[in-house]
């Protein structure tokens, strides 16, 4: 949008005296409470109010300057919807103190958080050895004392994202079970598609028109919802053998675990725009654990137990964001305790699987936190 010569209302009433004093006659009274003065300054205010509307008018008829609401009638004229929020999805522990009979753990069974604001329902996931259509649930077989199934958000949203161990919960009578934990982060759960990354997807879009490039595989998989990621290998299979015609997708939702339904869902969405005769196949990541350990000094000022739970905290969150292929810098962990609080004084002792070196992840990977020992 051009650069407008917007006027300010004390800018206004001074250029409309101005302009009235040098065509008259003789000296003109434009003092406050003067008449001229009067009809200067209302004018004035109308004259902004023509701005303002002339402004808005602008911003509206432009996706670069539309927000909100305008935006998303301004992107609907071609069809292009902004993507909702995000369920956060992960994996829990149901564990028992008795293993001597059969148990089942249903699916839609409700887990929650200890103060209740956080609540989770286990879903299908037919790729899990211990999930059986005929009980309608996970099967928690004799002498098996745990099972770890997947629980998806029932609140959209980052609202739904739950610190490691934060589930703790299990409502409702679920016999033969005792207890739920989930050992790592939830942190794939997102807010509704912000502005920037609506119009962002709207020119990749408008590349993937052309249908059978990559542009439109990218279109089609970033597409199923927000926070999701991927690589693409062409004419290779999972296991780097050189294939022709063919690519590797690896997509992950940012859980680290897909459920198949959602592969099967990236699956659907390739087929649509893939080229003629190419093969492909889709694939989650692998995990590749990240076990940290590190000794904080800390201000005497402070307790020491809450500074080293947001320093856990802040390790946690910043490994779950990390994206398939992406490097964990080994300097990096020292950066993130520093940052968790201001009583942190130093960091000493840091260690990354054991050593000090970054942990790296192929395309192929996708890096989460195992052990955080943080003293």
């Amino acid at each position: 949008m051009a650069t407008m010569n917007i006027k300010t209302w004390p800018i206004l009433v001074r250029d409309h005296v101005t302009a009235i004093q040098a065509r008259a006659a003789g000296l003109v009274d434009a003092t406050i409470g003067s008449l001229i003065r009067a009809v200067a300054e209302s004018n004035s205010s109308v004259v902004q109010w023509l701005q303002q509307l002339i402004v808005t008018l602008l911003a509206t008829t432009r996706a670069a300057t539309s927000a909100g609401a305008d935006l998303d009638s301004w992107m609907g004229d071609f069809g292009f919807i902004r993507l909702s929020a995000v369920q956060s999805t992960g994996l829990v522990t149901f564990a028992r103190f008795s293993s001597t009979g059969q148990a089942v753990v249903p699916v839609g069974t409700v887990v929650q958080t200890a103060d209740g604001t956080q609540q989770f329902s286990v879903i299908v996931d037919t790729t899990n050895p211990a999930y059986s259509a005929a009980f309608g649930g996970y099967v928690v077989a004799v002498g098996v004392s745990s099972i770890t199934v997947p629980v998806q958000a029932n609140t959209a949203g980052a609202a739904g994202n739950a610190l490691a161990g934060a589930v703790t919960q299990i409502t409702g009578a679920l016999p033969g079970i005792d207890t739920v934990t989930n050992t790592n982060a939830f942190a794939n759960g997102t807010d509704p598609e912000t502005d920037a990354a609506f119009r962002a997807r709207f020119v990749l879009w408008i590349a993937s028109l052309s249908k059978s490039t990559k542009a439109a595989i990218a279109y089609a998989i970033t597409s199923l919802q927000q926070g999701v990621s991927y690589t693409l290998t062409e004419n290779q299979d999972i296991n780097g053998n050189a294939v022709a015609g063919y690519f590797t997708a690896v997509i992950d939702d940012g859980s680290g675990s897909p459920s198949s339904t959602f592969l099967a869902s990236a699956a659907n969405a390739i087929e649509a725009v893939r080229p003629f005769t190419v093969s492909y196949g889709v694939f989650g990541p692998q995990i590749v654990t990240a076990n940290v350990a590190m000794t904080l000094t800390v201000d005497p000022a402070a307790t020491r137990a809450a500074v080293v739970a947001l320093v856990a905290s802040a390790l946690q969150t910043y490994i779950a964001g990390l994206k398939l292929g992406q490097l964990l810098p080994f300097t990096q962990l020292a950066a993130v305790a520093y940052g968790a609080s201001p009583y942190v004084l130093n960091v000493s002792a840091v260690t990354l699987n054991g050593g000090t070196s970054d942990l790296a992840a192929t395309s192929r990977q996708v890096i989460r936190a195992g052990a955080l020992t943080v003293s």
